[in-house]
């Protein structure tokens, strides 16, 4: 019911009229996504009826045991040389925000050395190490050797080629870890100190956890980066991991195009599940930061804005 005054019974009549939105429409979004299907299925199409693709020895090698083993050693290389690099990043970056200007020297030197350099480079050293130092002995130096190595007598490409990619990303490492403590305001760690923390308390619950927030994601990349790096420990030589598994079974049946499929798709399969667990990572770390506020905040605010504002006397100022 209405009036010709009032307009509808109920409204205020000194109220505008309600806005009926209609969205806006982006015909460009749909035409630009028919495109991309359009185009993503004529590739799929032509991938699938390729001969060159050799989809019967693709499928054949998917799951060898040779592809399997190369799979484990990718995923031992990868693990194996980011303990390191973590670890010596760690002890780098503490020295890079020392107050001893010996220490800040070191590890300067070595972050130049080791990020100006190429790692297919640093690992052809490290496979000519047994040349370069054909016997290492560990005593006083001129005076007494309590012990001697005979480096050429090793087979070691495998520990050769972790030291080699975890030297190489400790550099990396070290710059990730002191972005990331530098990103901690100074004034957690001074409330932390005044609270009676310890500086390893400080550390491990105050700095690191924020700190956590900014070093996880890249961290994140390198791991990725480090997974796709150990196809060049063939330098060293090593070529038990997965590309050079698929390279060596590639070499005896001359298909190296379907060979090349199987280790992508690996690769693919193991950086997914990676970034899933980067995705988690860096979602409990981040809890308090973001900027997203959640239903009890949203209902605390309304209930503030809403409650009468009172006076100095504890009168209601309305």
């Amino acid at each position: 019911m209405t009036t010709p005054s009032t307009g509808p019974i109920g409204l205020d009549p000194n109220e505008p009229a309600p806005i009926k939105a209609v969205p806006l429409r982006h015909p460009g979004q749909w035409i630009a996504a028919a495109i991309v299907l359009v185009l993503v299925g004529l590739f799929l199409w032509g991938a699938a009826t390729n001969k060159a693709y050799g989809w019967d020895t693709y499928a054949k090698y998917l799951f060898d045991t040779r592809i399997l083993s190369g799979v484990g050693y990718t995923l031992a290389l990868t693990i194996l040389a980011m303990i390191i690099a973590i670890v010596l990043g760690v002890l780098l970056a503490i020295m890079r925000l020392s107050p001893n200007p010996v220490l800040r020297s070191v590890a300067w030197v070595y972050l130049w050395i080791f990020r100006g350099t190429p790692v297919y480079v640093q690992l052809v050293f490290w496979g000519l190490f047994p040349s370069i130092y054909k016997r290492i002995d560990l005593g006083i130096p001129f005076v007494v050797q309590f012990a001697h190595f005979d480096i050429q007598a090793w087979n070691a490409a495998f520990l050769f080629a972790v030291i080699g990619l975890g030297l190489n990303e400790a550099a990396y490492m070290a710059e990730i870890v002191r972005a990331g403590v530098s990103s901690v305001g100074e004034g957690q760690s001074e409330a932390s100190v005044a609270l009676g923390m310890s500086w390893r308390q400080t550390m491990t619950r105050t700095v690191l956890p924020q700190a956590m927030r900014v070093i996880i994601p890249p961290t994140g990349n390198e791991l990725i980066s480090m997974l796709k790096t150990t196809s060049l420990v063939a330098a060293v030589p090593f070529s038990l991991e997965l590309y050079g598994r698929a390279r060596d079974i590639s070499g005896v049946n001359f298909q190296p195009i379907p060979l090349l499929v199987v280790a992508s798709t690996w690769y693919l399969i193991i950086t997914s599940i990676l970034m899933v667990g980067q995705f988690y990572l860096e979602r409990y770390y981040s809890k308090g930061a973001s900027r997203q506020m959640t239903a009890r905040q949203l209902k605390a605010m309304a209930a503030a804005q809403n409650a009468p504002a009172m006076t100095e006397g504890g009168e209601d100022a309305r």
